[in-house]
């Protein structure tokens, strides 16, 4: 108990001193250079930007000015490649770290608790309508995302395509921004407008977040109730042996 406490505090001061570090340290400068770079490399430099897009999910750097840049330096079928393989590659590398590090321990605790168990189990049925709305939505956060669904049941296929489907709107989007901008200073000042495009896709992020939240609390209730049905029938079953006994 001690220990697995100990563990989760470990990863989040972890979380957070990476959150904290990436604050103070020169990330924009370092995206900048790899824009330049990638954009002086002919046909490999999506490729380049691809991968950094994969090593900024994994240390839970935010990706934003690398999609608008990837969008400014590339165009937006280009730029829109690029980022949408880099993110799903990075997400699901996160998603396996996750995996690998807490979801056996996760597994353990959910076994000795019916209730839980069977939310997890609820919540891998319909992983992939569960992945698909959060990833619409502007809310919940992607990095942190990529790694909270490794402790849980979800199936990698499901992540994985519910991932790529559910990111590809404001991908496409943020690097049509970034194709639309004058200069590269506009991209790291924030001075880029995406206009009723930008705004209709808000809004339906907006109604994922809706849509999720009442999802996921149907199921869980569902589940929650099945759980107590199969208890009490467990209990009952149990009762004329020991009153036998």
């Amino acid at each position: 108990m001690k220990s697995n406490a100990a563990r989760i505090a470990l990863a989040l001061a972890a979380a957070a001193g990476l959150f904290a570090l990436f604050r103070w340290l020169p990330v924009n400068d370092w995206i900048q250079r790899l824009l330049t770079a990638a954009a002086e490399m002919g046909p490999a430099g999506p490729v380049l930007l691809a991968g950094a897009y994969i090593v900024a999910c994994v240390l839970l750097i935010p990706g934003s000015l690398i999609t608008l840049g990837a969008g400014f330096v590339f165009g937006l079928v280009t730029g829109g490649i690029a980022v949408s393989i880099g993110a799903t590659l990075g997400a699901a590398a996160a998603f396996l770290i996750g995996r690998k590090l807490a979801r056996g321990r996760v597994e353990a605790r959910v076994r000795s608790n019916s209730r839980f168990q069977a939310i997890d189990e609820a919540v891998g049925r319909e992983g992939f309508k569960i992945v698909l709305l959060t990833r619409l939505s502007p809310v919940f956060p992607f990095n942190l995302l990529n790694y909270a669904y490794g402790v849980t049941k979800v199936s990698f296929r499901d992540y994985f395509f519910a991932s790529w489907i559910g990111m590809l709107p404001g991908t496409l989007m943020y690097v049509y921004l970034g194709s639309a901008a004058k200069n590269i200073s506009d991209l790291f000042a924030g001075n880029v407008e995406g206009g009723a495009g930008q705004q209709v896709l808000f809004a339906a992020g907006l109604l994922a977040t809706v849509i999720v939240t009442v999802f996921v609390t149907r199921i869980s209730k569902r589940a929650l109730n099945e759980a107590i049905r199969r208890d009490e029938r467990e209990q009952a079953a149990g009762a004329p042996s020991r009153a036998g006994s």
